[in-house]
């Protein structure tokens, strides 16, 4: 789905409206308060009724839409270029484009980025590679390690072939590390892959996967090879986060990194769905409101 297809598809508030409660409420219409069944008000806006507990309300009640006075069509718009900008795409981008201001481009971004982010995250298994990497601008006159002092830890899984999880880490120490491998790495993993960094054996302890099979490639010797045993995977991803940094949002503050990892993260376990776009809207009407006061706190 392009956005060609988008503006002839849903050109109107009510043909986007139709779309989101088919998605909200694929088995019929229930209010989002008591969850029993409503009806349709007969009025231009489409609004919805509850008996049970007296509540009118609208498909984007209590959803990421929620109290949003931009038009659905620009809504739909800025989602499918998100979907597809493989390097991530720029509020002042979304800006020029949709033509809106760039404090509401970038409030409908991190909106969008929130639903991405409530997306359920299954267990990683079979052969996972890990690694960390830093990023942030160059603190020049200091030697390497206040370098790496003054820039953000992400730390990274991924299933070969498979998933990915970023993570925006408070640092790189066994402890704050195992706490990532214990929550996303099931029991079936078959070998882990990692660089020969000190860290990765006593995390792997922390995390009780110390019994599975440890594989590492010598990065301090120029080894990043050796047959099947390498970290390419999670080391490509590493870079096409670092190319959106770069070639897209070109600054991001430590406080709303992880949010930007979370849709690199989504749009990179999903590259090869063909319905991007439609399951990202889904978790947009499911996902709870984003108020612009918690957002800037």
């Amino acid at each position: 789905m392009n956005l060609i297809d988008i503006n002839e598809m849903f050109p109107t508030e009510a043909r986007c409206r139709e779309l989101l409660v088919r998605l909200r409420w694929p088995e019929g219409v229930r209010c989002p308060r008591c969850s029993m069944e409503a009806v349709e008000l007969e009025t231009d806006k489409q609004l919805f009724y509850c008996k049970g507990c007296d509540y009118q309300f609208s498909v984007t009640a209590g959803t990421i839409f929620n109290d949003s006075h931009l038009p659905l069509v620009k809504w739909f718009a800025a989602t499918l270029i998100m979907c597809e900008a493989k390097k991530g795409i720029s509020a002042c981008q979304i800006q020029r484009t949709l033509g809106m201001s760039y404090k509401t481009a970038w409030y409908l971004c991190h909106r969008i980025r929130k639903a991405m982010s409530a997306a359920e995250k299954p267990m990683l298994d079979g052969t996972v590679e890990m690694d960390e990497t830093y990023v942030g601008g160059k603190a020049k006159g200091m030697g390497r390690a206040m370098r790496v002092e003054n820039k953000e830890v992400v730390f990274g899984i991924r299933k070969r072939n498979g998933d990915l999880r970023f993570f925006h880490s408070k640092d790189a120490k066994s402890g704050t590390l195992a706490a990532y491998i214990r929550e996303h790495l099931s029991e079936d993993v078959d070998v882990i892959c990692t660089d020969d960094a000190a860290v990765y054996p006593y995390a792997l302890k922390k995390a009780d996967k110390k019994g599975k099979r440890h594989e590492t490639v010598a990065h301090s010797k120029k080894e990043y090879a050796r047959g099947d045993i390498h970290t390419n995977y999670i080391e490509s991803a590493f870079s096409l986060l670092k190319r959106g940094i770069k070639g897209s949002w070109h600054k991001i503050s430590a406080k709303h990194l992880a949010a930007y990892l979370e849709e690199m993260e989504f749009r990179f376990n999903r590259r090869k769905d063909s319905d991007l776009f439609l399951d990202t809207l889904r978790h947009m009407v499911t996902a709870p409101v984003l108020t612009f006061e918690k957002l800037t706190a």
